[in-house]
């Protein structure tokens, strides 16, 4: 049986297969990026005041900036396309599918940043967070509802419509039993 709004049978198990082996590769990197020991002589204390990070970044010049906030960006992007690519379905809300990747993607990086607090070397960053979710979203954004239009577009094409079943002709009735007609009922005497 087909799941609502998904488009072809074993296409989509392959692309859902697929998207998923993407997705383990790159949560296996993301892991091994942010959450592998470094070794410092010294660390910038954590961030937790939102916005604080950008600020110091964008003092540091156009060029450190562009580097550090696009970093921060990409991260966790592709994650706004494999997660969608992992529900396999073509025919869904865009706004809940923006909102169903945006909080797990948030989620995740709430779970790498609390896990980098017992990682040597590395510094909990509450930008962090903020840039990763907007990196998943603007991914999202550009390509998810692009791809499935194109994927709707392209199973119009090669399907030839919606069958209609042959007319079965009228309902057959008994020709024994009539309907009562509402003068011959009596109405219920009372006692």
């Amino acid at each position: 049986m087909q799941r609502q709004g998904s488009i072809g049978g074993s296409a989509v198990s392959r692309v859902r297969v697929a998207g998923g082996v993407l997705l383990v590769a790159h949560l296996a990197f993301v892991a091994w990026f942010t959450l592998r020991p470094l070794d410092l002589p010294w660390v910038m204390p954590a961030n937790l005041h939102p916005f604080a990070g950008i600020r110091y970044d964008l003092s540091l010049g156009p060029a450190v900036a562009a580097r550090r906030i696009g970093t921060g960006l990409a991260l966790l992007a592709p994650l706004g396309v494999l997660l969608p690519l992992v529900h396999g379905r073509a025919a869904v809300s865009p706004l809940g599918s923006l909102l169903r990747t945006t909080v797990a993607a948030a989620l995740l990086s709430l779970v790498v940043e609390l896990l980098q607090t017992g990682v040597p070397g590395q510094v909990t960053d509450v930008d962090a967070l903020l840039l990763n979710t907007t990196g998943v979203a603007l991914a999202h954004l550009l390509f998810v509802p692009a791809g499935r239009a194109w994927l709707r577009r392209r199973a119009r094409r090669s399907s030839p419509g919606p069958q209609e079943e042959p007319a079965q002709g009228r309902t057959p009735t008994i020709p024994r039993v009539g309907i009562a007609p509402w003068s011959d009922v009596a109405p219920p005497s009372s006692p």
